[in-house]
C-alpha cells in the first residue's frame, strides 16, 4: 500500500485581506504552504505529494515553495478549479498508476499544524475502513437557526468539528468525486460524497491546534503555536 497526499491550496484567501493568496503569507520566514508540504515531506510514511493551486500560480509554487525548500516528494503541481471540490477532483484525476487500495490524504494547505501521529493515525483507519474524517469534539453549544430564529439545540456530544486530513482509499475517493461530478453535487468535504455513497467515515481524534489559516486573527494565533 502507497500513501499520496493531494494538498489542495486553491483558496483565494479573501478573508486574509492581504495581498497574495493565503498560501504564499510568511509564517516565521516561510510560506504557510511551506510549513504545511514540510509535515508530509518529513513522514516517512508518506510516498508522493501533489499539490493543487490556481493555474496562474504553477511557475511560482515550482520555484518558489517545491524547489526553494527541497520538497523532493512532490511529483507534479496541478491546476484548480472554481470550486475547492473541483480542485480535488482534478487532483484525483491525477493521481495515475495508483491502486484503488493505495491511500490518498486529502489536506488542505493552510492546516500547518497537523501532528504526525494524528496523520499516521488517519492513513491506518482509511486502509480499514471507507474513510477517516480528522475532527474535535465541539466546544460550545451550537443551534439550528432559520430566518434569524433558533429551531433547535443538537446534543452537543453528537456534534464534531471537521478538520483535516481526509483519508481514504484511492478507488472509494474516487468514484465518489466522479459520482458527485456526474450529479452536479456539491459537497462542503470530501467525506460528504462518500457519505452520500452509503460508506462509513470513520472519526480520527484531531487536534484544537489543527487550526485552518484563514483570518488575520489565525495568523496571530499561528504565531502564538510556533513560539510554543
Amino acid at each position: 500500500m502507497r500513501a499520496v497526499a493531494l494538498i489542495p491550496a486553491a483558496g483565494m484567501g479573501k478573508r486574509m485581506g492581504a495581498g497574495m493568496n493565503k498560501q504564499y503569507l510568511l509564517l516565521d520566514g516561510r510560506p504557510i504552504l511551506a510549513h504545511t508540504l514540510a509535515v508530509f515531506q518529513e513522514a516517512s510514511f508518506v510516498d508522493d505529494i501533489y499539490v493543487v493551486i490556481p493555474e496562474a500560480e504553477i511557475a511560482f509554487c515550482r520555484e518558489q515553495v517545491v524547489g526553494k525548500y527541497g520538497f523532493a516528494k512532490v511529483r507534479d503541481v496541478i491546476a484548480g478549479g472554481s470550486e475547492r471540490q473541483h480542485s480535488v477532483l482534478n487532483g484525483i484525476r491525477a493521481l495515475n498508476g495508483y491502486r484503488e487500495d493505495d491511500v490518498v490524504i486529502i489536506h488542505d494547505g493552510v492546516r500547518p499544524f497537523i501532528p504526525t501521529k494524528i496523520l499516521k493515525h488517519s492513513i491506518e483507519v482509511a486502509s480499514q475502513w471507507d474513510g477517516a474524517l480528522v475532527a474535535v469534539p465541539a466546544k460550545d453549544t451550537i443551534k439550528t437557526v432559520e430566518a434569524g430564529v433558533v429551531t433547535g439545540t443538537p446534543p452537543r456530544e453528537n456534534i464534531w468539528l471537521a478538520q483535516t486530513p481526509q483519508s481514504f482509499r484511492h478507488g472509494i475517493i474516487s468514484a465518489a468525486h466522479e459520482i458527485a461530478a456526474a450529479e452536479g453535487f456539491l459537497g462542503t468535504d470530501d467525506a460528504s460524497l462518500v457519505e452520500r455513497m452509503g460508506r462509513q467515515v470513520h472519526v480520527v481524534m484531531g487536534d484544537y491546534r489543527n487550526i485552518k489559516i484563514t483570518t488575520p486573527e489565525d495568523m496571530l494565533l499561528a504565531e502564538t503555536f510556533l513560539k510554543k
